[in-house]
């Protein structure tokens, strides 16, 4: 049976994650700083605490949904679910360099 270890698998993980982009901001939501969490157990159960720029993001309905279905296509990864969290709010100090040079911002 092949074993991956579950840090191969986090990396793995945040790689799809930087696929998804805000609608409104041309970085992807990884390099923002909306995911401020990837968990995965042994039993390869992907759990992601995330947050939106706003409590009424246009994308709040959709955008945990794709997170979701993005990491469950996966094929190592048995369950995802993705929890939204508002604290601590997201702010721009949470976006990477990467993120704020790509928006002018440094």
């Amino acid at each position: 049976m092949d074993t991956i270890d579950t840090d191969a698998l986090g990396e793995k993980i945040v790689t799809v994650i930087k696929t998804i982009y805000d609608p409104e901001i041309p970085v992807d939501i990884y390099e923002l700083g909306l995911i401020y969490d990837v968990l995965v157990n042994e039993n390869y159960d992907v759990k992601v605490l995330m947050t939106l720029t706003t409590p009424n993001c246009p994308v709040a309905e959709t955008l945990p949904v794709e997170v979701e279905e993005k990491i469950r296509s996966i094929k190592e990864v048995k369950t995802a679910e993705v929890e939204i969290t508002f604290d601590p709010p997201w702010t721009q100090d949470l976006m990477s360099e990467e993120a704020k040079l790509e928006l002018g911002m440094l």
